[in-house]
């Protein structure tokens, strides 16, 4: 099959008609999904939304992904890269049918280096990160990103959404566990900047274009990480507060006197335990759920620290300053896991309730419960039927406040009151000169919020890079910024 002399010699598609066959000519029925398989890669992690697409193209390498671009750009179609699928604000969900083709990455798995010595590895962006976290650990490393959805999200999503997750407080995000990317440009080129040194200052850092742009100005094909010591001792504790305001105090506290080693810190309501409980019924209650708030905390090390004796000696001290009320002190890597489950739990429970708003912002830290106090309140006086559910990683101001709409109500009764909610979260939001989006990106569905909000000189020259690497548009148009024909 002579893919590139067909790309190059003509158009294989006029814009009328079915361009299923120029795709399967330039790139081999095995490489493209048509029909009713094209389903499950147009339905949002959710299921709240589902679209459709010309086709699904699944190459396995990144000369395959570079063929692919070509043939597709050739066609006169567009393309929306997608990973595990798992994302929250339809970014690799296609919104044009007719003209956007899914290019997949989930073929494309393999863990090409895991270097010992350099504290390095490089992967694929198909591989699942819970795949890689377990070949990371077999050779006695530690790869930090941890995700609820770290079981199917794929790495090459983690790197275009720039990934956060419970870990951010100790080891950051994304962005900053990536050494470097192989990425294949939207006119088929390939840029190959797979290194691994950790200083490198020659001139404008490229890889960091592609992180957080949720392919729209290239395709991840593979990613080198650093990687860390794996945390040999951990300690895990659940305890409960008097209020949200003391878990400022608290994380102050386990900041001064825990240092580096602290982890997690996790805040959650009393809600937190019914609703995981409804998701897991056999869950077990640790302790009270009685009080008006709660912390997940959690700190790790190896070596010759004794995370067991810091734990302790840390809790002696806030229950004795009566900063913490009560808490639980996981004595098993199972029990530990059981106290996570809450946390996890409570977000699929919130799942069974059916379609609600799901928030991710951010705001200064110190002012995270006051900020929580306001938009619970002012939620509480529009719409008084509906539950606010807020946690989140006090440690970075991350909150996700999310709006459960009550049963029995209509479809357009529920559309109704997310749509209100969201609008009532975001205006108390701009008062603390927050962010509607701490670390699950803009998407499509959050870009009418991001844009509206977006300085005239940070959105000129966000255009101007789009514009300057993605000329033609082809790459996830309606992502994040409005496509050119929008423009």
């Amino acid at each position: 099959m002579a893919v590139e002399s067909a790309i190059g010699s003509k158009d294989l598609w006029s814009g009328a008609g079915n361009p299923v066959p120029g795709l399967i000519e330039a790139l081999g029925p095995d490489m493209v999904v048509v029909g009713a398989e094209v389903e499950r890669y147009c339905r949002d992690w959710h299921g709240d939304v589902t679209t459709g697409a010309v086709a699904v193209v699944r190459p396995r390498t990144t000369e395959e992904v570079s063929l692919a671009v070509r043939a597709i750009r050739s066609l006169g179609l567009t393309i929306v890269p997608q990973g595990g699928n798992t994302g929250l604000v339809l970014g690799g969900t296609p919104d044009a049918p007719a003209s956007q083709v899914v290019v997949s990455l989930e073929r494309m798995t393999a863990i090409r280096r895991i270097d010992a010595d350099d504290f390095s590895a490089v992967v694929e962006a198909g591989a699942i990160l819970q795949d890689f976290k377990d070949k990371v650990e077999d050779a006695g490393l530690y790869f930090p990103l941890a995700l609820g959805a770290q079981g199917s999200c794929r790495i090459g999503g983690n790197v275009s959404t720039n990934a956060g997750g419970i870990n951010v407080l100790r080891y950051g995000m994304t962005r900053e566990l990536v050494l470097g990317l192989e990425v294949v440009l939207p006119d088929g080129s390939i840029l190959d900047g797979l290194s691994t040194l950790r200083k490198d200052n020659r001139g404008i850092d490229l890889k960091q274009l592609f992180i957080g742009a949720e392919g729209t100005l290239g395709i991840v094909t593979a990613a080198a990480f650093k990687l860390a010591p794996p945390a040999e001792k951990v300690a895990t504790a659940l305890l409960g507060l008097g209020a949200l305001s003391d878990a400022i105090t608290l994380y102050r506290r386990a900041r001064r006197d825990c240092c580096d080693l602290m982890s997690a810190f996790e805040f959650m309501p009393p809600i937190a335990f019914t609703l995981a409980q409804e998701a897991i019924p056999d869950l077990a209650m640790p302790m009270s759920a009685d009080y008006p708030a709660y912390v997940l905390l959690e700190i790790s090390g190896s070596g010759l620290v004794d995370i067991e004796d810091l734990m302790h000696r840390f809790l002696e001290g806030v229950l004795e300053d009566g900063l913490v009320l009560d808490g639980v002190v996981a004595t098993s890597r199972s029990q530990a896991r059981s106290l996570w489950l809450f946390r996890e739990g409570m977000n699929e429970g919130q799942a069974k309730r059916g379609p609600h708003l799901r928030t991710d912002v951010s705001v200064p830290l110190s002012r995270l419960p006051e900020f929580v106090e306001q938009a619970e309140a002012a939620i509480a006086a529009r719409l008084p039927d509906c539950t606010c559910v807020s946690y989140g990683h006090v440690g970075d101001g991350n909150v996700h406040l999310n709006v459960l709409p009550p049963s029995g109500l209509s479809r357009d009764e529920v559309a109704e009151r997310i749509y209100t909610a969201k609008h009532v979260v975001n205006d108390v939001l701009d008062s603390f000169q927050g962010s509607m989006s701490a670390e699950h990106g803009i998407g499509r569905l959050k870009k009418p919020d991001f844009l509206s909000r977006v300085p005239a000189t940070q959105l000129h020259l966000l255009t101007a890079i789009k514009r300057a690497i993605d000329p033609s548009g082809i790459m996830n148009p309606g992502c994040q910024l409005n496509s050119s024909a929008d423009s």
